[in-house]
């Protein structure tokens, strides 16, 4: 094989209580062709970008594909091929939160692994996503889709969740154009927490994850109020307590920062999904802020082959 095409989901993490162990796939994506190149005065590794990824100008060898792509044979005890070329295509938007870097890291190890028949599983694909990310909810759902719970084990490796979302809740995104960059929203939490705010912020998680599983209002709007992060990032979104209230006034259950934002996913009924998505907007028109939605009524799919 000299040539493959992968696809890989973006994603949504966090989802209020969360905080860094829940992610779900969302209907945005990234394609990535990979090919070896026989043409010995071809550059060692070339990236032709489009869509979302037009505006980066990383060079190739840092770019998160090519990493991505490194890592996997790293990891499997094989040597990158002399000379790569990438053409990537994604409608994922950069720095809004929902997951691209985690995108472009698991379609270049998918790609790696197998264009070159690396052998790697889904398990091996989260770890080395994780261990270049930093963490691991929004690399679970790009390679196994759906929604996951992550957590370390005690004895070291990563336990992955499968969680099935109930069929009663869509899932409003608004995509503010703003930017949010991972490390700035990284920088501003704090480094410890009050014993007594861990104690509700692990409730507040459980409550979540039985709201997704469930539908209950009253577990989603409860847990869907983040005490672990979005207290300490909401000032870098303009507008977040306007958007946020529109969304619940609108008929969310809740709504919250995607990832680190600056966009914003409000979870609601299918019926209510497009009155929550235009109320959004309204609110940051307000605030002379254009922003466009999307919604997710179903499990999106993972990494595969296109």
């Amino acid at each position: 094989m000299t040539g493959v095409t992968v696809r890989v989901p973006g994603s949504t993490a966090n989802l209020g209580s969360g905080f860094d162990f829940l992610g779900m796939a969302v209907e945005r994506w990234l394609q990535v062709r990979a090919r070896c190149v026989d043409d010995r005065s071809a550059p060692a590794v070339a990236i032709e970008r489009h869509g979302a990824l037009s505006e980066l100008d990383a060079t190739p060898e840092q770019d998160l594909i090519y990493r991505g792509f490194a890592a996997a044979c790293r990891v499997a005890r094989r040597d990158v091929p002399n000379r790569l070329a990438f053409t990537a295509d994604s409608d994922i938007p950069i720095s809004r939160g929902l997951g691209s870097s985690a995108a472009a890291v698991v379609a270049g190890a998918t790609a790696a692994n197998i264009l070159l028949n690396l052998d790697l599983g889904p398990e091996a694909l989260v770890a080395l996503g994780t261990e270049i990310e930093g963490h691991p909810d929004n690399v679970a759902p790009a390679v196994y889709g759906g929604a996951c719970v992550v957590l370390r084990r005690p004895a070291g490796g990563l336990l992955v969740v499968p969680i099935e979302i109930h069929a009663a809740l869509a899932f409003v995104f608004a995509i503010p154009e703003l930017r949010v960059e991972t490390k700035h929203a990284r920088a501003a939490l704090p480094a410890a927490i009050p014993h007594a705010t861990a104690v509700q912020a692990a409730a507040r998680g459980a409550a979540l994850i039985h709201g997704l599983v469930t539908a209950d209002p009253d577990s989603l709007s409860v847990g869907l109020d983040d005490l672990l992060h979005v207290p300490y990032r909401r000032s870098l979104v303009t507008g977040y307590d306007a958007v946020t209230a529109s969304a619940r006034a609108a008929g969310a259950y809740g709504a919250t920062l995607s990832g680190s934002g600056p966009t914003v996913v409000a979870p609601t009924t299918p019926a209510r999904a497009a009155a929550v998505g235009e109320a959004m907007v309204r609110a940051w028109e307000e605030l002379e802020v254009n922003a466009e939605t999307f919604v997710v009524t179903r499990r999106v799919s993972g990494c595969d082959v296109a």
